[in-house]
């Protein structure tokens, strides 16, 4: 693993860890760090500092973009008694002498030193060479480092003007244009299949699926405290009808992400829906893993002109509600259960049961994708109504295409900055 620093602003400099993921070396800054500190995006029962205190996030802190901790006024509870003060985050315990933070007055109010990677240290040294616990957050994230990358990546993608890869892939011929896209969705989906592989390592079928669906139906702003949710009330909860969902949401209010999100997506009703839900089918999971509705779509389906005639053919709108009946009860729909099969279930019926979703997944509905994605294909003719029907598969190939280029350009970046260019 290397390390490096990229300018954020005038004031702060922030670490860059590179590790190798699983097709190639990615990058995990301490900016993301932040936003899952922040988000609470990671399992916070039974926390503990290094030194084994129990620990209780009330309040994460205000971020700080500027100089001095990244978090400052968090409120904790540890160890029976409540703190306030700053809270600063690094990839490794030894960035904070490294930075020098010891000797500095503006980081004399720190109370908790979060650090990404474990560490031997209980405690770190702060100013004046009081004590500071050290919490740890790598083995307690939901997702695996890659993925969450992955997933930062694809967010940022997803709200940006797409004119560039317009210009771009126009250059090349229809069947250029379709190989390339082919093969950039192959990734994303072996991609989500192996992220969906570890999720079922760490929590089995039940609990896997469980949390696939409170955090799909919490995108694209509420993901974390819907897996904050997941975790506290596990799925025997809901099947047996012992959530009363106003409750969690009103013990959730610091978490949860209201600006800008549709009525339609709001967490208090995506909680009620899901309760409903598993009410409604408390098999679901199981059903899930048995259907054999799989068995009537398993070819893939052609590219090109073909994919509208394959549609027709599997009847796949009456598939899709036909699964929404059988796995929901119809409580989720639209492109929200696109989601949820295509993000969620596919990928993880795929590493449970090794069945071959690879062209389903990619012809199947596009769900809640970036909308300029599917305009940048419309333009270059690779969705064309009732023959080349928007689906999942360009989109992804398009947005794998993408972070390939992003890629491509940090490392150029390195390339020249290790010239000393």
């Amino acid at each position: 693993m290397r390390e490096t620093a990229s300018e954020l602003n005038p004031v702060k400099q922030q670490a860059v860890a590179e590790l190798q993921g699983l097709y190639g070396a990615f990058t995990f800054p301490e900016r993301l760090l932040q936003q899952i500190w922040q988000r609470g995006d990671y399992d916070s029962t039974d926390a503990a500092t290094q030194a084994g205190q129990p620990l209780k996030i009330r309040y994460p802190g205000r971020w700080n973009h500027l100089g001095g901790p990244d978090f400052a006024g968090a409120r904790l509870h540890l160890e029976g008694h409540e703190i306030t003060g700053d809270v600063e985050l690094h990839l490794h315990a030894k960035d904070w002498d490294s930075h020098g933070h010891a000797a500095d007055p503006a980081y004399a109010n720190v109370v908790l030193h979060v650090v990404l990677f474990p560490c031997e240290s209980a405690v770190t040294r702060g100013f004046g060479g009081r004590t500071i616990p050290i919490f740890c957050l790598l083995p307690r994230l939901h997702h695996g480092l890659e993925e969450y990358a992955t997933e930062a990546a694809i967010e940022q993608l997803a709200g940006r003007p797409l004119h560039q890869a317009q210009e771009t892939l126009g250059t090349l011929s229809n069947e250029a244009l379709a190989r390339l896209l082919q093969q950039h969705a192959a990734q994303r989906w072996r991609s989500k299949v192996h992220f969906a592989g570890e999720r079922l390592k760490r929590l089995g079928w039940s609990a896997a699926c469980h949390h696939a669906a409170l955090e799909i139906l919490g995108y694209r702003f509420n993901r974390a405290p819907m897996l904050r949710v997941a975790t506290a009330h596990p799925f025997a909860e809901w099947v047996q009808a012992r959530v009363a969902t106003d409750p969690i949401f009103a013990a959730g209010a610091e978490h949860w992400s209201l600006h800008g999100v549709r009525p339609l997506n709001h967490p208090r009703l995506r909680l009620r829906q899901y309760a409903e839900w598993c009410r409604a089918r408390p098999d679901w999971v199981e059903h899930l893993r048995a259907s054999t509705v799989w068995s009537t779509c398993l070819a893939p389906p052609s590219q090109g002109d073909h994919l509208g005639t394959w549609r027709r053919q599997t009847k796949l709108s009456a598939l899709r509600a036909r699964l929404r009946a059988e796995l929901c009860g119809d409580r989720i729909s639209g492109g929200r259960f696109d989601n949820l099969l295509g993000d969620g279930f596919m990928p993880l019926l795929a590493a449970e049961t090794g069945q071959d979703l690879a062209g389903v997944w990619a012809g199947w509905f596009a769900g809640d994708a970036p909308e300029s994605a599917g305009r940048v294909l419309k333009s270059l003719g690779v969705f064309d109504g009732r023959k080349r029907p928007v689906s999942q598969g360009p989109i992804q190939g398009l947005l794998g295409w993408m972070m390939e280029q992003e890629r491509r350009a940090r490392d150029e970046m390195h390339a020249r900055d290790g010239r000393g260019t």
